[in-house]
């Protein structure tokens, strides 16, 4: 079925109803946590949850049977990747809704949304009291969501063609997506092939730690989506050094695009060490881990090696939006919890797991402001902004500043309606850039040792759409809404 406005929208439901069967399928992998630990009520919401979906999916699949899907536009492909987005936190929300450990749908889905889009936000107070099943459901959506399940799609099902590209663009957007192989499907299975090496590598050294089976993988899941759900009530900061070590060495892991791993793991070493982004992304924490290390040193009164640890901890899980906590930053100064709330406007790496503005827009940033003021002193010459030793064109230059006013604008927006929830001034901001950089914990009555159930139930609904926003880098959802993506 294809509108006067050229869209196929049976095409949409068949790929909608493929991603929903697989949705179905790793709900039944959570189902076996439930089990073996005795979990009626869990088990129960799990093959309800699992044949709604399933069904759903189904029904999807065989309304679009006869429509062939392996050439997706890119008007098909932004509504395929927004759409299924959607529909995962919608039918993900259901284990935890149907089970009640969650009793409100609307917590259920602010809960599954930031679980998705790796924000990290929760609405739990007693993280402890849930069910094992759920809790595993819980970072698994954060698995999915980080290297994206259209992406895991590609990598499992060889059926889409060219079509791919379209998806892999608008799931993935950025400068452009690094393809490790002309075909699509191959990319992907690399990627995820990285993806899942990292993930079995620091489930056992968490293991060899001290930690159990169960929550290594689960914290082990968050870690390399940059997710940030524990399985703890106090996150990370209950465990050993040696834990928290681990879990920041893969945070900064996750925090570097997958093509880079795939060049290390090649050995085309020279492509890793030319990276200018990546020396900026070791630069900022670096820096950052210092300045904290000494402040919290003077002011806190605890060794070296502990306020090292926590600065170096604290500065990795936000300024790659993993959000794990092993100190309360805000009993830190003033100067101290500021320059968190600075580290928020930054994000990971492109091509990373990472969220918020990624750190080449701000690297390209900083590259064109440093020229703008060499052009005012040399107007007549011809100065390009280079990065890896390359100009860059000026339409990828242009697409970043649009980019950052318009993540600067959301902000702002964000802030000013929580501010209408009488969250206050701090907490409001906080909110805005928390879930539009997917970071999870913020400042102000939504800190790192608080959560976001005082939220109004409104509140919740617009929050969970700017992690959409967040996740999905703002245009690919943005565009639905312009009426020139509706024109034929």
């Amino acid at each position: 079925m294809v509108t006067r406005k050229g869209i196929n929208f049976k095409v949409i439901i068949k790929f909608l109803g493929i991603l929903l069967i697989l949705l179905a399928a790793f709900m039944l992998v959570s189902l076996t946590w439930s089990l073996y630990y005795h979990e009626t009520a869990s088990v129960r919401a799990f093959l309800i949850s699992s044949v709604l979906t399933a069904a759903t999916g189904l029904l999807f699949y065989i309304a679009g049977l006869k429509h062939d899907h392996r050439n997706i536009r890119k008007k098909e492909g932004y509504l395929i990747v927004t759409l299924t987005w959607v529909s995962i936190s919608l039918f993900g929300a259901f284990p935890a809704w149907i089970a009640g450990a969650i009793p409100s749908y609307t917590d259920a889905f602010f809960e599954t949304m930031s679980g998705f889009t790796t924000t990290g936000a929760t609405i739990l107070e007693d993280i402890e009291a849930v069910d094992k099943g759920l809790l595993f459901w819980r970072s698994t959506t954060h698995w999915l969501g980080g290297m994206g399940i259209i992406v895991l799609t590609l990598a499992i099902l060889p059926i889409l063609g060219v079509g791919g590209m379209q998806l892999f663009v608008a799931e993935s957007p950025g400068t452009t997506p690094q393809r490790l192989h002309p075909r699509i499907k191959q990319t992907a299975t690399r990627l995820w092939g990285i993806y899942v090496g990292l993930t079995a590598t620091q489930t056992l050294l968490l293991m060899a730690g001290g930690m159990s089976f169960f929550h290594s993988i689960n914290h082990a899941f968050s870690t390399l989506a940059t997710g940030g759900f524990s399985t703890q009530n106090d996150s990370i900061a209950g465990y050993s050094p040696f834990i928290q070590y681990v879990i920041i060495f893969f945070m900064i892991m996750a925090g570097i695009s997958f093509a880079l791993h795939y060049y290390l793991l090649k050995g085309q070493f020279r492509k890793v060490s030319g990276s200018e982004e990546l020396r900026f992304y070791f630069s900022v924490i670096g820096i950052f881990t210092l300045i904290l290390t000494a402040g919290i040193f003077i002011t806190q009164q605890t060794g070296v090696e502990e306020a090292f640890r926590d600065s170096l901890f604290q500065t990795v899980a936000i300024a790659t939006t993993t959000g794990f906590i092993t100190a309360d930053y805000l009993q830190w100064s003033n100067l101290l919890w500021f320059l968190i709330f600075l580290l928020m406007f930054t994000g990971g790496c492109i091509g990373s797991t990472g969220g918020g503005l990624k750190m080449i827009r701000v690297l390209v940033l900083v590259k064109n402001t440093r020229m703008e003021l060499k052009r005012l002193i040399h107007p007549m010459g011809v100065i390009p902004v280079r990065l890896d030793g390359r100009a860059i064109p000026q339409q990828i230059i242009t697409n970043f500043l649009a980019f950052f006013l318009l993540y600067v604008l959301l902000f702002f927006i964000g802030a000013a309606i929580m501010s209408f929830f009488d969250l206050g001034f701090e907490s409001s901001i906080g909110a805005s850039i928390a879930t539009l950089g997917n970071i999870g914990p913020a400042i102000g009555s939504l800190g790192p040792v608080d959560n976001y159930a005082h939220v109004p139930q409104a509140g919740k609904w617009i929050l969970s759409f700017f992690m959409l926003l967040g996740r999905l880098e703002i245009f690919t959802v943005l565009l639905l809404f312009s009426p020139s993506f509706w024109k034929k």
